[in-house]
């Protein structure tokens, strides 16, 4: 089963959603807003891509950070910490299938790995 991890107002994740029900590949949707995020699902992502690319930069929760605040978040640590109180800062989507990961939405890679006579995680 897809796992889409996000909140359902942003528009990479909407394109995620689009994507998968064009392919009509069955998925559940976590949203970070309702349901929040645990600490070792953090660590999982940060050991798989970087904190520094889970963390979103680009988004307004972050810019709302004074600059003494942004330069406090400087180790994994204190990323999963802010991440936790503040989970529109993950970049999005995350996608989970099997052994499969995907952080941010690319048309060209769901297309590559995750068409159906392609996806078998198993």
């Amino acid at each position: 089963m897809i796992t889409l991890y996000g909140i359902p107002n942003c528009d990479s994740v909407k394109k995620a959603i689009v994507w998968l029900k064009q392919h009509d590949l069955p998925y559940q949707f976590h949203n970070y807003k309702t349901e929040g995020i645990t600490k070792p699902k953090l660590r999982e992502w940060c050991k798989h891509w970087g904190w520094e690319k889970v963390l979103n930069r680009k988004g307004t929760t972050w810019k709302a950070l004074s600059a003494e605040q942004q330069a406090a978040i400087n180790t994994e640590k204190t990323a999963i910490q802010f991440l936790i109180e503040n989970t529109s800062a993950i970049r999005r989507p995350v996608l989970e299938y099997g052994n499969l990961m995907f952080l941010g939405f690319d048309e060209d890679n769901y297309q590559e790995l995750l068409s159906p006579q392609k996806a078998d995680p198993l």
